[in-house]
């Protein structure tokens, strides 16, 4: 268990296999398949194969991908948020989701700003794009609170998504 970051209410570390049980509650939620996608994510071989292909490959490849967020005072685990490197854009992106009994509370918001931080500092990085649909107006909102700037949109999966962009000269 690889810690990341950890600020006064949260605790964010690298995903590990022992994760599927939660992997499968976020990633099945309606408002994760309807702002992300259906990740298909049903039975805990899918959860370790998500998790080995995807946060678990990312590290060993780039040392940064998607953490577990958790609570530090109960241990209870509440989302995910890390940094992706996808082909089709030219820099890393953030991306973030909170089970639903948490969204409001300023979670996403304290574990990106930690992980944005930490790891742009870890790895030297520069810039850190992000990427949510139009329609998304929390995810939206929570890019502008961290100081990215909306640079456009993008096609991503078939489908249009704003992009923004983060520059350690944004903060």
């Amino acid at each position: 268990m690889k810690k990341v970051c950890e600020t006064e209410r949260l605790f964010i570390r690298q995903f590990n296999t022992n994760d599927t049980e939660f992997i499968i509650r976020l990633l099945n939620e309606e408002s994760f398949i309807r702002n992300i996608a259906d990740k298909k994510v049903r039975t805990n071989t899918d959860a370790i194969n998500y998790l080995n292909s995807g946060p678990i490959s990312s590290y060993e490849v780039y040392g940064f991908g998607l953490n577990l967020v958790v609570l530090k005072d109960t241990g209870t685990p509440i989302g995910m948020c890390g940094l992706l490197k996808r082909a089709e854009l030219d820099h890393p992106d953030i991306g973030y989701a909170l089970l639903p009994e948490f969204c409001g509370k300023g979670y996403a918001n304290e574990a990106a700003l930690s992980v944005l931080k930490e790891e742009m500092a870890t790895y030297n990085l520069k810039t850190v794009l992000a990427v949510t649909f139009p329609n998304n107006i929390s995810s939206n909102k929570l890019l502008k609170n961290l100081g990215f700037s909306l640079k456009g949109t993008v096609e991503l999966y078939d489908a249009q998504n704003n992009l923004y962009d983060f520059s350690l000269q944004n903060c």
